[in-house]
């Protein structure tokens, strides 16, 4: 009875601590992707996009551009880069949009910044630059013109996905505070992103919430804690990403579990790379594979493994000769937090009054996308009538696999609906 006692008040323990953490950055995660929103939907991407085609440093750094200006969702990530692919940007010009929306985006910036230190944002920031330099000098010692070529020509006969509806571009900035339009294409970009992370982002935050009740014996026995610097460093760089690869949680979401790593002793410039790997889970390979075939998929994960080496080591030094590496590790209870009337409660309730006005529009001016439960601005997407009803769509790619067999995914839907329903989970992502 004493071990299941025992057992029961860890499992408790895990879920509350969980449920600390997720209160001590709940203001962050809103106004980021809040911000985030607002980029999406009000930033002109068309011209954008017409650059990126061909090779050379220019395509990069307008990809780079872009990325910074997108959702931090992995998985939406590596659906824009494969689109950019297709319309012939460069392998360096995808994986550098890639790294850049999954390093350089303000939300992940802030969460880190309140979880575990503004010297992890500015790491984080430094080494995402890094990583895109390194990887624009060392593509073609891993990825040759053939190789891309075969590629690109996998990528188009690939099913291309929907994308985030994008916002009218003819509007001015006054115009667009004003407008009820406007901020519904924020409002949409806001609900899609979190639709997309919030299972990332929970099981983030109860793994971090779990592997805060282990012992530090367990770090210690995973990462080298105790040993002469080099061996350290180069350990935990190492195995950074592989905790990363197995933990299956990418873009915000693995940031909790950074935060627990670096409570457990775990080094810089490993916490560093672990964040960085958020583009190597193991879910995140298969799709490049789905995407691009085998032979490129094998190429662009090495590519990306040595670059995230790379630049964490280049990170390590530069924040080690400057002093900025902190080196007072935080106690399990700095990470989790506590719920106190201070700052953060006045914070949290703001977020949460956005988080629903948000919402309420995307629930007023929306519907669900029938084939893949985006939710859309009805008086802007695409449509069709079936049986009487109107139907709207994120995209041509879904309208057309609606016309194919419509009535297999109303059936679908009234699944997900019903799944939903029973497990008191809103029925429309």
């Amino acid at each position: 009875m004493r071990r299941i006692g025992s057992l029961l008040t860890t499992i408790g323990d895990g879920f509350k601590d969980a449920f600390l953490m997720a209160w001590e950055v709940w203001w962050a995660l809103v106004l980021g992707f809040a911000l985030s929103a607002i980029v999406q939907a009000w930033v002109p991407r068309e011209r954008i996009q017409r650059a990126l085609g061909g090779s050379g440093g220019r395509p990069v750094a307008v990809a780079t551009g872009l990325g910074a200006a997108s959702s931090s969702c992995s998985y939406a990530a590596i659906a824009i880069a494969k689109s950019l692919f297709q319309k012939g940007a460069s392998a360096a010009s995808m994986l550098a949009f890639q790294f850049a929306s999954t390093n350089l985006v303000l939300e992940l910036g802030i969460v880190i910044w309140v979880l575990i230190g503004w010297q992890f944002t500015l790491g984080e920031f430094v080494g995402g630059l890094l990583l895109v330099v390194m990887m624009t000098l060392l593509v073609r010692l891993f990825i040759s013109s053939a190789v891309e070529r075969r590629a690109r020509d996998h990528a188009r006969r690939a099913q291309t996905g929907h994308q985030h509806h994008a916002a009218s571009e003819h509007m001015t900035l006054r115009q667009r505070l004003a407008s009820a339009s406007a901020w519904s294409d924020v409002a949409h970009n806001f609900r899609n992103d979190w639709s997309m992370l919030w299972k990332e982002i929970t099981i983030g935050f109860l793994l971090a919430g779990f592997i805060g009740q282990l012992p530090n014996s367990f770090f210690s026995a995973l990462f080298v804690t105790h040993a002469p610097a080099g061996l350290k460093l180069l350990e935990n760089v190492l195995v950074g990403p592989l905790v990363a690869v197995l933990s299956f949680v990418c873009s915000v979401g693995n940031v909790p579990l950074a935060a627990v790593l670096w409570s457990g002793g775990i080094g810089f410039a490993g916490v560093v790379a672990f964040i960085f790997a958020d583009l190597l889970v193991l879910p995140i390979v298969w799709i490049y594979r789905k995407y691009y075939g085998t032979a490129f998929t094998v190429r662009i994960v090495a590519l990306m493994l040595v670059t995230i080496v790379l630049a964490a080591l280049v990170v390590d030094g530069l924040f080690s000769a400057t002093a900025l590496i902190p080196h007072a590790h935080p106690t399990r209870a700095d990470i989790f937090g506590t719920i106190a009337v201070d700052y953060k409660l006045f914070t949290n309730v703001l977020g949460i009054f956005i988080f629903a006005a948000l919402f309420a529009l995307t629930i007023n001016r929306g519907a669900a996308d029938p084939v893949c439960g985006m939710r859309v601005d009805r008086s802007k997407a695409v449509h069709m009538d079936f049986g009487g009803q109107r139907f709207y769509f994120c995209s041509h790619h879904c309208l057309h696999a609606f016309e194919l067999s419509p009535q297999r995914h109303l059936d679908q839907r009234r699944l997900i609906a019903a799944e939903a329903k029973a497990a008191g989970l809103p029925a429309n992502r």
